[in-house]
């Protein structure tokens, strides 16, 4: 069985909790683009899309930046 995402549910936390500021930090330097899509996969099965239209931006930014052959974290 896979583990859930801990980085996803952690930054759902900091987004439900109302510190958007510290989520749009972390998804900035999110580790992966299978961090991110599990991101916005459990914001969609949460219906929360919509609901923060800045994180919903930080999201689909960063996704775009990640996803990039040239862009890439460093392990």
């Amino acid at each position: 069985m896979a583990r859930p995402n801990e980085w996803a549910s952690k930054i759902l936390a900091l987004t439900k909790s109302n510190n958007r500021g510290a989520a749009i930090a972390q998804i900035k330097v999110a580790p992966t683009v299978k961090d991110l899509k599990a991101l916005q996969s459990a914001m969609i099965s949460d219906q929360l899309v919509g609901r923060w239209p800045d994180v919903d931006v930080a999201v689909d930014d960063n996704l775009a930046l990640l996803s990039a052959p040239r862009l890439h974290r460093a392990p």
